[in-house]
């Protein structure tokens, strides 16, 4: 069963790829590199339970959280422009 979810994961990889590599917009490739940052986390997670290492499920919270902030930084430089200064509407 482990087998088949590592299997279909590694699909889901493909075809995110694909979908990064064809999204017409920047916002797709966002979204692609996203689910790949998901689908990295469910498999650092399945090896840590099947090799029996529950460390690799601290890392890959760790790794979740550094995906939710990359991607809302990525979107917010895309579209402001720049990461650091305030926005003109805020001002």
């Amino acid at each position: 069963m482990y087998a088949a979810v590592g299997i279909a994961l590694l699909i889901t990889l493909a075809l995110t790829l694909l979908r990064a590599a064809l999204g017409p917009t920047v916002f797709d490739r966002a979204q692609a590199a996203n689910t790949v940052g998901t689908c990295a986390l469910i498999l650092l997670a399945l090896i840590g339970f099947l090799t029996g290492r529950p460390e690799f499920l601290d890392l890959a919270i760790v790794y979740g959280l550094l995906n939710v902030i990359g991607t809302i930084a990525v979107l917010k430089y895309f579209r402001h422009g720049n990461l650091g200064e305030a926005s003109e509407e805020n001002q």
